[in-house]
């Protein structure tokens, strides 16, 4: 199943959930965490946030990470609120988000911050039929929503967070009584318009939900029942109850408030303005109670993505390796051709494990060859011309789950190289790997290539390759279940890479016939030759050639060869006239022999 982490980074505090996704869209919360930092202290209406805060910030970041990646997630979910929207500096803290602990975190805004709440209170306290008014106070603002189960009609956010009122007006402890006036003539001047709006409008429940509410719910909840050890979820508290710990708050200093049941400790300064405020928005809207609810943000991240990726979710169970879904989500956003890359992938592996003897390569990069297989063609996706090109773009850009920034380098070259030109020490991103990578990248792609050509009429003809030392040339034995003549055209084409990587001429033997690498002075067979000038797709026509006709590729510097069917009588064993010309990158650690 799919599990997913969700960061709030808020005003007053920094949270994570970590869900597992079930089957019918629901989901468990797995693990959570929070920190209290106070982004917002000092850092509203505009001004900076603090290097202190920032740094602090940062290391509960590095923390969530770490967690997240604990649990193996799928993806990381990460927001940030009032006191990163209204910072002078918050693109450059968002910055350091992603350089120092790789959470790629969006500010959003106070509108879409309500809407995410709205979801998460309906689903948690289970009112989808009811009309609902949901509030939620942060340090920097308050969402007030109303809407019909998750449906939202009406969605403010105002400037009204506990950190912003408690810096602005509560200047003694305890709060003088003509400051709390003037907060309350404040919030009405705020949001009362929208309250009575509200109101107007009707609700069957107020939902409360932050932990500004659920302190208070809790000082409540203890007052009322003696017991500070009482499950808050889903409790109704009374508009009377309310009213009566913002009395008990207002009359106290904070040295009385630490020592108050229920009310948690690091938001004992912040409390006085957090009971003034949710007081006078209950009483404007008129409410008999609030009900509690723990789930906020964060759960309406989850369920926001789960909405918009229920095709994906249902991909986790087909595959549940991250890297490999990560791969098979890119190809198919690029509108991939699933059965084409899979021949393809297949005949690469295939042809991999047949000369590792000779390419001494290990599992890891074999997994590179199969996923650059899958995705060498996706850069049709923006053009067919250039598209190798395009392909090494898209994947270098494609934000692959669980892959070190290396691994995607390599799969993305390897696609690359799949034809036109072969690896050159001019190609920059090539030339700045270190030798041995170079040499994996070159033998990958040539390997790909070859397999490439094999499925060149995308008609999946091929079923088996089987490849054998045979001293002065290596053989390389097909098994078909159709025609086969456009895959020995373009192998024809593109056989030279892998013919270096053998330092060997190649000779195919397909269906009872043998395909051999001649030089330009042998004899041909009688027929009409086609030659490629680029590496284009065939239509019809081509394929339609008669048995016969002889597939002849363009030439590679220093290597001269043709590939001709071989009929009863003619020579299997001409000699070649020119040496081949190997890059430094093609000498191979492992001696060649150990091909079957």
């Amino acid at each position: 199943m799919m599990q997913l982490a969700a960061i709030d980074i808020g005003t007053n505090s920094l949270h994570m959930i970590v869900v597992r996704v079930r089957p019918d869209l629901s989901f468990e919360i797995i693990d959570r965490e929070k920190e209290m930092v106070r982004l917002g202290a000092g850092g509203l209406e505009g001004r900076a946030l603090t290097p202190e805060v920032m740094h602090a910030a940062l290391l509960v970041l590095s923390k969530f990470r770490r967690l997240a990646e604990s649990h193996r997630v799928d993806h990381i979910l990460a927001v940030a609120t009032s006191a990163v929207r209204e910072a002078e500096n918050g693109g450059e803290f968002l910055h350091a988000v992603t350089e120092q602990t790789g959470i790629r975190a969006r500010v959003i805004t106070g509108t879409e911050e309500a809407r995410l709440i709205h979801l998460a209170a309906v689903y948690g306290v289970g009112s989808a039929a009811e009309t609902t008014i949901v509030v939620d106070i942060g340090g920097g603002s308050v969402e007030i929503t109303r809407g019909v189960g998750a449906n939202v009609e009406a969605a403010r956010s105002f400037k009204l967070g506990v950190i912003r009122l408690t810096e602005r007006f509560v200047k003694s402890d305890p709060l003088a009584p003509r400051d709390e006036r003037k907060l309350v003539k404040h919030v009405d001047a705020e949001a009362g318009e929208y309250l009575d709006e509200l109101a107007h409008a009707g609700f069957d429940r107020v939902i409360g939900t932050s932990g500004t509410i659920l302190s208070l719910g809790g000082i409540a909840t203890g007052l009322a029942r003696r017991s500070t050890g009482i499950l808050l979820r889903n409790r109704r508290v009374s508009a009377k109850a309310l009213r009566h710990v913002k009395k008990q708050l207002v009359e106290l200093s904070l040295e009385k408030r630490l020592r108050l049941p229920g009310l948690e400790p690091r938001r004992a300064d912040l409390s006085v303005a957090g009971a003034v405020l949710l007081d006078g928005i209950v009483q404007r809207l008129g409410a008999d109670d609030i009900t509690l609810c723990d789930t906020s943000l964060r759960e309406g991240l989850v369920l926001d993505y789960i909405a918009r990726h229920r095709q994906e979710i249902a991909q986790v169970d087909r595959y549940p390796d991250i890297r490999r879904r990560s791969i098979v989500e890119l190809a198919e956003r690029c509108n991939y051709w699933p059965e084409h890359a899979a021949q393809v992938a297949r005949l690469a592996l295939a042809i991999f494990e047949e000369t590792r003897a000779v390419h001494g390569l290990r599992d890891r990069e074999r997994e590179w060859l199969e996923y650059a297989a899958l995705l060498h063609d996706i850069g049709v996706h923006i053009s067919y011309e250039r598209h190798h090109k395009h392909s090494y773009y898209l994947i270098k850009n494609g934000d692959l789950r669980g892959f070190e920034p290396e691994e995607v380098d390599a799969i993305a070259l390897v696609a690359r190289y799949h034809r036109c030109a072969t690896p050159k020490h001019r190609h920059e991103e090539y030339a700045r790997l270190p030798r041995k990578r170079r040499q994996a990248i070159r033998t990958l792609a040539a390997i790909l290539r070859l397999a490439e050509s094999l499925d060149r009429s995308h008609a999946q003809s091929l079923s088996s390759v089987e490849l054998h030392d045979r001293g002065e040339d290596a053989l390389l034995q097909l098994r078909t279940s159709g025609d086969a003549e456009l895959e020995l055209w373009a192998a024809a084409r593109h056989a030279a890479p892998f013919e270096r990587l053998l330092g060997k001429p190649l000779r195919i033997e397909i269906s009872g016939h043998t395909y051999a690498q001649q030089s330009d002075e042998s004899s041909r067979v009688p027929g009409k030759a086609v030659r490629g000038r680029r590496d284009r797709r065939l239509g019809q026509d081509d394929a339609a050639r008669a048995a016969g006709q002889v597939a002849e590729r363009r030439r590679t510097p220093g290597v001269r060869h043709g590939m001709e069917l071989i009929r009863p009588g003619q020579g299997r064993h001409q000699e070649r006239k020119e040496e081949k010309r190997a890059d430094p990158d093609d000498v191979q650690p492992v001696a060649r022999h150990g091909l079957r």
